[in-house]
């Protein structure tokens, strides 16, 4: 019996795939390649190119492998562009995501695990954000995730799904076989490293006025390794009978964007210049989770939870071949 994972070829989707089949367990891929990237498929993986909301495939992989359960990564994730163009992100990541859900159901598959966010609580109200928080997405693409949320409790009531939404917060960091490769990439460290390696003549900062001590914004940063093994743990925790739970994965404590840069001049002893810009559409001005809840349902605890070793994973990528990044996840 098989785990389907949509946005296997991505970067969050694709460590997961090498973590489950390091466990010995048989991994299906699904993805449609639009955000992901072939070559980030474990080759131990069985993979089929497609769309999660194209139900004939889903039921043909299905019949074909035997599936048990579900994780599901294969959503698009850009805030400002979700603002942009909220259409394609409600029909992405809610209307297929849907249809994926129909397909699963009407296959007896009844586990499943989602990639959620913390940008379905918006401008928090206390810090750090506890799963009862009021939700008040900012932008579509919490909204878009927020509405699958709804969707999964529906589900479960009426036909008996068990699912784990996992709202995790900023991810990052690398693994020995991973990293970050998105185009366009707008995720900061990652940015930030272009810019110490040269590739970028400087690191936009949107935003200087927020309610924070040096007045950029704060995040919760959650290293990629970690978020797998939650997923992972979420994983045994359905198979074990557990009950359907929403779930923070933070690290508890935040950093601004300004703490971010300085941390990597200090890890690749480089200049990194700033060019302080206006704020972007829907970003909250701090974001940091409480992961009581994680820690006390599923055992799981962050690893790397400093600045330090988070950026000194993905910037082992950058002191190899420039070209070795390009085999990174997107």
């Amino acid at each position: 019996m098989a785990t389907l994972v949509t946005g296997g070829a991505g970067y969050i989707g694709s460590v997961v795939v090498d973590d489950l089949i390091d466990t010995g367990s048989e991994v299906v891929v699904l993805d449609d390649l639009s955000r992901g990237h072939r070559h980030a498929v474990n080759e131990r993986a069985t993979f089929y190119e497609g769309g999660m909301g194209d139900r004939e495939l889903v039921r043909r992989i299905c019949d074909e492998k035997g599936v048990e359960a579900a994780m599901h990564f294969s959503a698009y994730t850009y805030v400002g562009e979700s603002v942009e163009k909220p259409s394609i992100y409600y029909q992405n990541n809610t209307v297929a995501t849907l249809n994926l859900l129909d397909e699963l159901i009407a296959n007896n598959v009844k586990k499943f695990v989602f990639s959620s966010t913390a940008a379905t609580y918006g401008e928090p109200q206390q810090i750090p954000i506890p799963e009862d928080h009021p939700q008040n997405p900012e932008n579509p693409y919490g909204w878009s995730k927020l509405f699958v949320e709804r969707i999964l409790k529906d589900f479960d009531h009426a036909y008996g799904l068990k699912f784990v939404a996992l709202r995790y917060f900023n991810a990052c960091g690398a693994t020995a076989l991973r990293t970050e490769n998105h185009d366009p990439e707008t995720h900061l460290i990652p940015l930030v490293l272009d810019t110490a390696a040269g590739r970028r003549s400087h690191i936009a900062v949107f935003g200087s006025d927020y309610p924070t001590p040096d007045g950029t914004a704060i995040r919760d940063y959650i290293h990629v390794s970690d978020l797998s093994r939650a997923h992972l743990l979420a994983a045994g925790h359905l198979t074990n009978g557990g009950e359907s739970e929403c779930i923070n994965l933070g690290n508890g404590q935040g950093f601004s964007v300004l703490e971010v840069i300085e941390a990597a001049r200090q890890v690749t002893c480089r200049e990194i210049p700033v060019v302080m810009e206006g704020r972007r559409a829907g970003d909250p001005s701090r974001l940091v989770g409480d992961s009581a809840k994680a820690r006390k349902v599923l055992g799981w605890d962050p690893q790397m939870t400093s600045l330090e070793q988070i950026i000194s994973s993905a910037w082992r990528w950058y002191e190899k071949d420039p070209r070795e990044r390009s085999a990174g996840s997107g």
